[in-house]
Parts: structure tokens; sequence; C-alpha cells
């Protein structure tokens, strides 16, 4: 199910990290510090800053470009994190974490070695990711839990699903996937 996928591009979209990019900081948009709609229990969300797909209908326009945002040390969001003994994980959204998946990798790492669960949203569709063959990406998928993946369609909107705003999105099991070769849905509404 490759959507047109050459090297590091998807779609025609170049995913290739910026030549300074550090591991050790992200440009973030935002932070939502107590969610409970961006994934089951109490969660930690962080915004990435920038994306290629540019949906229409975008929830979040404002974190398309690449050149907005603020830069963030990872160990300032782990401290905050920690600060908060309530959360059950972390989300990963954006923008599109993939367009800066080895910093989102240590940070999920960082996260799920606290015990708490991840949530990693995407525009590709996991059967893209996966073929890629980018090591950053494989790091960042292996450190969630959930990948909800695809690009939000405004045609296909239903504000009553669950974490997700578009019925093509797919809320994946990270482990019962990489285990069966293909994508394994959770049965969610």
């Amino acid at each position: 199910m490759n959507s047109g996928i050459t090297g590091v591009f998807v779609s025609g979209r170049d995913f290739s990290p910026p030549a300074d990019t550090c591991i050790d900081v992200l440009n973030i948009g935002g932070i939502e510090p107590e969610s409970i709609v961006d994934g089951p229990g109490f969660r930690y969300t962080v915004f990435v800053q920038g994306c290629h797909f540019r949906c229409p209908g975008c929830h979040n326009p404002q974190l398309q470009n690449f050149s907005g945002g603020r830069e963030m040390a990872i160990g300032e969001l782990l401290c905050a994190i920690k600060a908060n003994p309530l959360l059950d994980g972390l989300t990963l959204s954006g923008g599109d974490p993939f367009t800066q998946a080895a910093a989102c990798a240590v940070l999920a790492e960082k996260v799920r070695a606290l015990g708490l669960s991840v949530i990693t949203f995407t525009g590709c569709l996991w059967e893209d990711l996966l073929d890629a063959g980018r090591e950053d990406w494989l790091r960042l998928i292996e450190a969630s839990d959930i990948i909800v993946d695809g690009p939000f369609i405004m045609a296909l909107r239903d504000i009553d699903l669950h974490f997700r705003g578009s019925a093509n999105q797919r809320l994946i099991d990270v482990r019962r996937s990489l285990a069966a070769g293909r994508a394994v849905i959770l049965p969610l509404p």
C-alpha cells in the first residue's frame, strides 16, 4: 500500500531532517500538559512544529510551517512529565512528529522507561513508515505504543471518533502490528 514513497520522500514530501538537527531538542508549537482528548487517560501532549501534509481543514494549521515554534530541550519536557504523577502517558502530535523523529524517539523512550505510554500521530500511513527504511522512523515507531496514522481528510471528518479526526485514520497497536507484520487496529469506536 505504498503511496509514492522514494527514499525519504512520502507522496512527494521530503521528510529529511534539517542538516543542523539535534536530538536533544525539539522544535515545538505548543504543549498541553494535562490533556484528556489526545489519547486514553491523562496525557502530556507535545505539539511539534512542522508538517508537510497541509491537510485541508487541519486542526492545527499554525503548526505546519517549519520556521515557527520554539526550541525546547528534551530534558525540560521530561522534567515536566516526571513532575505530574497523574499522567498516564505522552502524546506526540503536531505538526508531524516524524519530521523530528530522532528527537521524538529520544523523548518517547525516556517516557516509556518511566512506565508511561506513548501515542504518536502522523499523516503518514503505517505501511509507508515501515517501507521507508529510516532508522529514526523505526526508532520512533518502536518507542510508541499506539500510532494514529493517515492524513486528516475533511470529507471523512467524524467528531464522534475517539482520538482522531477522520474515519481513514487508524489507531494502530504498535507491538501487535510489528509482531504480525501488518497493521493491527485497536478496537475503539
